[in-house]
């Protein structure tokens, strides 16, 4: 897939994905992410060792939900955690481990298609790139001379992300119906 990305696609679209998003090994490697980030259990109360018990099963019906179509996802867990600095809490919505992979074998597959068209001043949520990048641009710019710093928090943003436009653009780039549908669930 990333040969195909130097290379380009028809059209710069994608039309055939799923096959890559439920791909055993790509869901044995989501299941890895997923993993390593030791998050809690969702609304089915199934931990991320638990549902490696039996990893080849979970992974096979996961793959047979997803080429078939049927697969849907859960409720989210809804806790309410501190925000740093603030008396104030915020939502975290925790989703099922199943679901973590699913998101993660989507994610694995997307992303390359779309980070290369992604601003390098973006430093958030971003694979290699974090906040000491962000810092360490910062720090050039107060060598360079500048003397301001806009920090900037939208309230409440991941619940407001205007989802129809979203959809739309990575319907620019992604022709394959059955990953719209599972992006949009």
């Amino acid at each position: 897939m990333l040969a195909a990305l130097d290379e380009g696609v028809n059209g710069g679209k994608w039309y055939s994905l799923m096959d890559k998003v439920c791909s055993m090994q790509n869901l044995m490697d989501a299941f890895t992410r997923v993993k390593a980030n030791k998050g809690s259990a969702g609304v089915d109360h199934q931990s991320v060792a638990h549902f490696g018990k039996h990893l080849e099963a979970n992974l096979q019906e996961i793959h047979t939900w997803l080429i078939e179509g049927i697969y849907y996802p859960q409720s989210i867990r809804r806790v309410w955690i501190p925000k740093p600095g603030s008396k104030e809490k915020r939502p975290l919505g925790i989703p099922t481990v199943r679901d973590r992979v699913v998101q993660t074998a989507l994610r694995n597959v997307l992303e390359p298609i779309f980070e290369r068209d992604f601003s390098d001043r973006s430093y958030g949520f971003r694979p290699g790139i974090g906040c000491h990048h962000a810092i360490g641009r910062v720090s050039a710019l107060l060598e360079q001379g500048y003397t301001y710093v806009v920090d900037a928090d939208i309230k409440s943003y991941f619940d407001t992300i205007p989802h129809a436009a979203l959809l739309s653009l990575v319907e620019s780039k992604v022709s394959d119906g059955k990953v719209l549908s599972l992006l949009k669930s």
